[in-house]
């Protein structure tokens, strides 16, 4: 039976053979001490509760939706669901359409896709999707949350396919009557205050001809801290946003705080704690110096406001938080390769004047990640900066592949390196490719933190592009900012998968070493120039930060003849950054990133054999008396769900969520 004719070619359902795969963590959590296990779990559970957050920065709807099904799947189990919806005339597709669906939700922390922005609806008819809701045991309680839902998760009118700035996309880091220009003009105010926005969101409201913009800061303590009018307009920095997550994080964080290894992890936590209470992002920065210090810890940890790709201006970061145990073995080549990096810094092609004036060497790690839930570069800039790579993560990817268009050769290749080549692209990206370059500062003293005989090696002559007090690279290029530097740092990576002496480093030699670096290269432009293709639209454009940055670096080879390429000319990337030249680095970005014939004519083939991303299936800490045991999950569907509904148990959970989407309700009147 065609339960939902209108949606099965759609770009917006998940389909119901959605792979889900599990997220292989036992070994390594069971080699950490007790104590360590203590840490983890206090973590976890507040990257758990921060996660949910992002449910609240995805879209009006995705918080309740949440509520809705968590609450659903929490009185009745995924089994005994489906055999009531079975005797009751419901098929297979029916039932699995329904759990495929909450799994996305649940994954994507909303109904917006987290790679690619795009809505997501369910697979099944909304009527026939309203009759087996009702199949529950509280449908009095779920009905009142489905009847202002269930319009609202099925519409796909223009400004509710995706993300962005209204009207043409859907964002709740603002009130819906905030513009780009709006936006603008506080981010400019904000520099003058010398105040950043990573962990804050806009609010804007007018009456009487007078606009009053507020900056609202993530908090548990709800105060005013400043009101500045300049004219007609009214600046308000405030606190409070998320107040009773951000307070649950923060309790938990408290609770990790002793069975902390050593006095740094200790201080790490309490910065943390002082700034999710407080909204202060120096504290969270503290936080980020104690982090960067707590070098080779056996469990590794980040938690706070931090990637701004959703953000349509691209400088308000989404709330994650993980927690891993170190995987030794593969730590220890990145190791060897921080040991090298100021050697290999010298093979790049730029003068070092372009180098920072000292390498802060980093602490690189592979972990082995227990909880995934969901970078300040001015301290990458001057105190060192701490990168890991989620080994576990990578094979659990790809589970379930399929290679479409390569040649046999390439794709058997392909599926016997693709693992060694990722981590040695990661190593090499995340080391020397975000963390190589300087930004051209002047200071707030008059100085420049870079000398006057530099020339800019675009034009010959000295730099007239550079960073004024209160800039940051986010700030500078904004929504460009996060594509433009994984481009970069992608660059970075393969220029040096290029060098013996670096693929040694990961015991890849001869032959062995041939076939890793071809791979690292097939594997990039083929995700650029095929797969790539799959996160742009028409009207819409890039949709993921790392697509757009790995289908410009495609388009680049293709033109330079890839089989003759032996390196990429990536200098220009890095000189534009440092001198924070916006207008370069959007003709010379753009130009490439422009999706024209024939590619326009090649995505309705790559949209053919698109694949849908994996879902990942975690585990749990469970607190047993003293011990904390890992509960695991079957990898599907269902499995999934119960993970998700054994991660909360409180209902105070619903009534946060609940009472946070009015209260953002409330600003957008």
């Amino acid at each position: 039976m065609d339960t939902n004719k209108f949606a099965h070619n759609s770009q917006y359902v998940l389909p119901n053979d959605q792979p889900v795969v599990e997220l292989e963590v036992t070994a390594a959590f069971n080699g950490l001490t007790p104590k360590e296990k203590q840490y983890a779990h206090h973590i976890s559970l507040a990257s758990w509760n921060g996660g949910l957050v992002t449910l609240l920065q995805t879209s009006p709807e995705s918080a309740p939706a949440f509520v809705l099904f968590h609450k659903l799947f929490s009185t009745q189990s995924t089994v005994e669901f489906r055999a009531l919806a079975l005797e009751s005339g419901f098929t297979e597709d029916d039932v699995l359409a329904l759990f495929v669906y909450v799994c996305g939700l649940f994954c994507n922390a909303g109904n917006y896709k987290g790679f690619g922005d795009t809505k997501i609806i369910p697979n099944i008819d909304q009527n026939r999707l309203e009759e087996l809701l009702k199949l529950s045991k509280i449908w009095n309680q779920l009905e009142p949350l489905w009847a202002g839902l269930k319009d609202i998760l099925y519409d796909l009118k223009p400004g509710k396919t995706c993300l962005g700035y209204p009207p043409e996309g859907c964002s709740t880091y603002f009130s819906r009557n905030c513009t780009p220009q709006d936006d603008e003009l506080v981010q400019n105010w904000l520099k003058s205050q010398k105040i950043e926005c990573y962990n804050t969101r806009l609010f804007k409201t007018e009456q009487n001809g007078k606009v009053t913009y507020e900056i609202r800061f993530a908090s548990e303590n709800e105060k005013e801290i400043k009101r500045v009018t300049e004219g007609n307009i009214t600046f308000v920095i405030s606190s409070g946003d998320y107040s009773p997550l951000m307070g649950r994080v923060a309790n938990c964080l408290e609770n990790a705080i002793e069975h902390a290894a050593n006095e740094t992890q200790a201080n790490m936590l309490a910065s943390y704690v002082s700034s999710f209470r407080t909204g202060s992002l120096d504290d969270h920065k503290t936080g980020s110096r104690y982090w960067i210090k707590d070098k080779g810890p056996a469990v590794e940890t980040y938690i706070g406001f931090i990637e701004t790709y959703r953000d349509p201006a691209g400088v308000r970061g989404e709330f994650e938080g993980f927690v891993a145990a170190v995987n030794r073995e593969m730590s220890a080549k990145f190791s060897t390769l921080v040991s090298n990096a100021e050697l290999f810094l010298t093979l790049l092609p730029w003068s070092k004047a372009f180098e920072k004036d000292t390498f802060l060497k980093p602490d690189f790690t592979s972990l082995d990640v227990v909880t995934f839930a969901g970078s300040d570069d001015d301290i990458r800039q001057t105190e060192g900066f701490k990168n890991v790579s989620l080994g576990n993560v990578i094979p659990a990817s790809y589970q379930q592949s399929v290679t479409p268009f390569l040649s046999n050769e390439d794709a058997n290749l392909l599926q016997k390196w693709r693992v060694p080549a990722f981590e040695l692209q990661v190593g090499l990206h995340e080391l020397l490719g975000h963390g190589s370059g300087k930004l051209l500062k002047k200071e707030a003293d008059g100085s420049f933190n870079f000398p006057p005989t530099l020339l800019d090696p675009l034009t010959g002559k000295p730099p007239t592009s550079y960073y004024e007090p209160g800039d940051t690279y986010d700030t500078k290029f904004g929504p460009l900012s996060s594509s433009y530097e994984e481009c970069r740092a992608e660059a970075v990576g393969l220029y040096l998968s290029l060098e013996p002496e670096v693929l040694k480093i990961f015991d890849h030699e001869g032959k062995q070493a041939e076939e890793i670096t071809y791979v690292n290269w097939l594997s990039l432009i083929w995700a650029g120039a095929g797969r790539g293709l799959e996160l742009w639209e028409p009207g819409r454009g890039w949709l993921q930060a790392h697509a757009q940055a790995r289908f410009v670096l495609a388009r680049v080879l293709i033109q330079a003849g890839v089989a003759s390429v032996t390196q990429p000319n990536e200098a220009d990337l890095l000189y534009i950054k440092a001198t924070g030249n916006l207008e370069e680095a959007k003709k010379l970005y753009n130009h490439y990133a422009d999706v024209t014939e024939p590619w326009l004519s090649w995505r309705s083939i790559v949209l053919a054999n698109k694949q849908p991303r994996k879902m990942f299936v975690q585990p749990n800490t469970v607190l047993e008396g003293s011990d904390v045991k890992l509960k695991t999950y079957e990898a599907n569907p269902e499995g999934l769900i119960q993970s998700w509904v054994e991660r909360f148990s409180e209902p105070a959970i619903y009534d946060s969520l609940l009472d946070l989407t009015k209260a953002y309700a409330l600003h957008c009147q």
